[in-house]
C-alpha cells in the first residue's frame, strides 16, 4: 500500500490533511484493514476541544471496538455526518473519508507528525 503524500501520520495509525489552519481527520488504510468491517463510528461534537495524543471517539468494527486518538490539538469544527449511515466509507476509501475538522492551535504539532515514507516504515515492521 502506498500511503498519501499530502497527510501526516500517527503511530496510532490516523491521519491528518492541513488545509490551513485547520486538518481533517480519519484512519490509515492499515487501521481500516487491521480492524475489518467497520459498523460503527463514536465521534465528538462540534466545537468539543481535543489534544494531541489523546482518545476523540471510538470506531467499532466487527471484530472490535477501538479508541481514535488526536493527531493535533484544537476545536472541532466539523464532523462528517455520512459515517452515521455509512459507516463503511472508511473501510472502502480510508485515506478520503474523514471523521473529524479540527482548527489546530498549535501549528507546530504538525512537525511531530510521520510523513508518508515514515508512515510506510511503521507499518512494514
Amino acid at each position: 500500500m502506498s500511503y498519501p503524500i499530502d497527510l501526516k501520520y500517527t503511530k496510532e495509525h490516523e491521519w491528518i490533511r492541513l488545509d490551513g489552519d485547520t486538518g481533517a481527520v480519519g484512519i490509515t488504510d492499515f487501521a481500516q484493514q487491521q480492524l475489518g468491517d467497520v459498523v460503527y463510528v463514536e465521534l465528538p461534537d462540534v466545537g468539543s476541544l481535543v489534544a494531541q495524543g489523546q482518545v476523540f471517539g471510538t470506531i467499532e468494527s466487527v471484530k472490535a471496538v477501538s479508541e481514535l486518538f488526536a493527531p493535533v490539538t484544537g476545536e472541532v469544527t466539523a464532523v462528517n455526518g455520512d459515517l452515521k449511515g455509512s459507516p463503511d466509507l472508511i473501510n472502502n476509501k480510508p485515506h478520503e473519508t474523514w471523521m473529524v475538522k479540527v482548527r489546530l492551535t498549535q501549528m507546530a504539532e504538525i512537525d511531530s507528525l510521520m510523513d508518508a515514507a515514515a508512515y510506510s516504515a511503521l507499518v512494514a515492521k
